[in-house]
């Protein structure tokens, strides 16, 4: 097995494995360990005290992280007439109707994420075994199929994600780049983190926010306690 790179364990040796860090000092730390020549995205990892196999412990949401993700998200709108047309004046890089759904069943998905006007839902559906598993099926629940497409893909271009807690209690998710500064991912990571705490299911029980980890793409990851989400929150 190859062994982690020179410049990993220079990174790994600034950190105290057995210590939980502040929010702030956690970012600090993965902003200082960052030594990629490109500019490495920052992800957060929060482990819950909930079951996701039970339908009343499921914690499933989007968030609009107020200085993006920092990356061009691509957008394609399933809409017809002055929908269509709505979602080209609001940006959307794609827009199309049946057309763009049998273009995507012949193997095309150059985008990132879709939108669908309730009308289109009955074409839209054939594409539930491509979209499904990439996660970028339209849906209502996460404001994905509606009639308000202009804001809805504004919202995506701003910086808005959809999270949804795995298997083992987890949610994985980018907040920024390490070239955002402290203070910008600093504010991604309270809008995000006020927005789990907010979803906390009420059949939840015991401690709900178990653990928080914050790494860069190819940094070691930082603990974060926990204890500090209030602090957090109230210099936001």
């Amino acid at each position: 097995m190859t062994g982690k790179g020179k410049n990993y364990t220079n990174s790994s040796q600034k950190i105290n494995k057995l210590q939980k860090y502040s929010f702030q000092e956690a970012v600090e730390l993965a902003v200082e360990c960052s030594y990629a020549k490109f500019d490495e995205g920052v992800d957060l990892a929060v482990r819950l005290g909930v079951d996701p196999r039970h339908a009343d412990q499921m914690v499933r949401g989007t968030v609009v992280l107020p200085h993006g993700v920092g990356k061009k998200v691509r957008v394609a709108v399933f809409a017809k007439g002055e929908k269509e047309k709505e979602a080209r004046e609001a940006g959307a890089d794609y827009v199309g109707s049946d057309d763009l759904v049998e273009k995507i069943q012949k193997g095309w998905l150059e985008f990132d994420k879709a939108i669908a006007t309730p009308d289109m839902m009955s074409s839209v559906g054939k594409l539930g075994r491509v979209l499904g598993p990439r996660g970028m099926m339209p849906n209502a629940k996460l404001g994905t199929v509606t009639f308000d497409v202009a804001r809805a893909v504004e919202e995506i271009k701003a910086g808005k994600i959809d999270f949804k807690v795995e298997k083992a209690g987890i949610i994985h998710t980018p907040v920024g780049k390490v070239s955002f500064g402290v203070e910008k991912l600093l504010g991604n990571i309270a809008a995000f983190v006020d927005t789990v705490v907010r979803l906390t299911p009420p059949a939840s029980k015991g401690t709900y926010l178990r653990s928080i980890g914050i790494s860069t793409s190819l940094g070691p990851g930082i603990k974060v306690d926990p204890a500090y989400v209030k602090e957090l929150l109230k210099q936001q």
